[in-house]
């Protein structure tokens, strides 16, 4: 297990995200044009989408079925419930969508670690576990634009009827132009686009697709890093305000959501690898599609807050700590 902890910490992408903070901190001056950012986002969600529906294509909907609804449940409902702690710590409302986007979604490369966890203990695991890998991806980022939009909404009507003397708050906050705006907002519309895509396409797209958004993926997501990296250290400092909460955050969280999703795998009568990888899956932090989708959607969020908490506390905190709970758990409760 220390080889795997070693080994993902060490990760290119992970060192290139922690050149990009120290960049920012010497005061470099390494930039990323606005227009290279952008295209970096774009090429990662659709890369993610199509990976997602070319595996899934191998499956029938029929034995994916249960836990489709299981990777639903847990993409909208941690969204809620990091939206709601964010609430009672008093941060505000643009920070708070970011943590439950990238909470709510998932860390393919602690799912990896997983994987290797059971393949080291001699564990099985259900396949299509793989292309629940993507599909939890979505869910999230989708919920949690969703709840931005209408919160914004919301709060523009109480200001409005304050304003217009009105003491009641007026009802149906989510309207059509709130629904639009989430569901085919560029961030979301490239994600799920790309899935449909790929699971109507399945493999018959590989030649197309694979030498740009698979051969050069990992690179790809190398440079991503490196500017995220940048924006984050640039927006360290703004971290402070929450210090200790946060922290403490980011080391429950992972137990909480990964025992959820333990408890779902258990309840849609995954074996018990496939249990613990719901779990692995429910309880880590997205720092790539997420990131990706609130770059373009909510640039207002501080990437230090979401992806410094993401990658400098969950991911670590899950390889050593949580990967072996949520096994653990699993073979507890069946």
């Amino acid at each position: 297990m220390n080889e795997i902890v070693i080994q993902n910490l060490m990760s290119p992408v992970v060192l290139f995200f922690v050149l990009g903070i120290a960049a920012a901190l010497v005061k470099s001056d390494l930039a990323f044009p606005k227009a290279l950012s952008d295209a970096l986002s774009i090429y990662l969600l659709i890369a993610i989408g199509l990976k997602g529906g070319i595996e899934l294509a191998n499956y029938s909907i029929e034995s994916v079925f249960a836990p489709i609804l299981g990777a639903l449940f847990l993409g909208g409902i941690i969204p809620l419930i990091t939206l709601g702690v964010m609430k009672l710590i008093g941060m505000d409302l643009k920070n708070a969508i970011g943590l439950a986007a990238t909470y709510g979604s998932i860390s393919i490369v602690t799912y990896g670690a997983g994987v290797a966890f059971m393949d080291q203990t001699g564990t099985t695991y259900e396949g299509f576990m793989n292309a629940l890998v993507v599909l939890m991806e979505s869910p999230a980022i989708l919920v949690s634009l969703l709840l931005l939009r209408v919160l914004e909404n919301k709060k523009e009507l109480a200001v409005y009827t304050q304003r217009a003397g009105f003491v009641a708050f007026p009802s149906g906050v989510i309207d059509k132009e709130v629904v639009r705006e989430s569901l085919f907002g560029k961030s979301v519309l490239l994600l799920m686009g790309s899935l449909v895509i790929g699971w109507m396409l399945g493999e018959s797209a590989i030649p197309a697709v694979k030498p740009l958004f698979m051969d050069l993926y990992g690179s790809i997501l190398i440079l991503f890093l490196l500017n995220m990296g940048l924006i984050a250290g640039q927006r360290l400092p703004e971290m402070k305000k929450y210090g200790v909460k946060l922290l403490a955050f980011g080391m429950i969280a992972p137990l909480v959501f990964g025992i959820m999703g333990v408890l779902v795998g258990n309840l849609i009568e995954l074996s018990i690898g496939g249990t613990a990888l719901m779990g692995v899956l429910a309880g880590s932090a997205s720092y790539i599609a997420a990131p990706a989708a609130l770059k373009t959607s909510v640039p207002e969020a501080n990437p230090s807050i979401y992806l410094g908490l993401s990658l400098g506390v969950t991911f670590p905190f899950n390889l050593i700590i949580g990967i072996p709970v949520y096994f653990e758990i699993a073979k507890w409760i069946q």
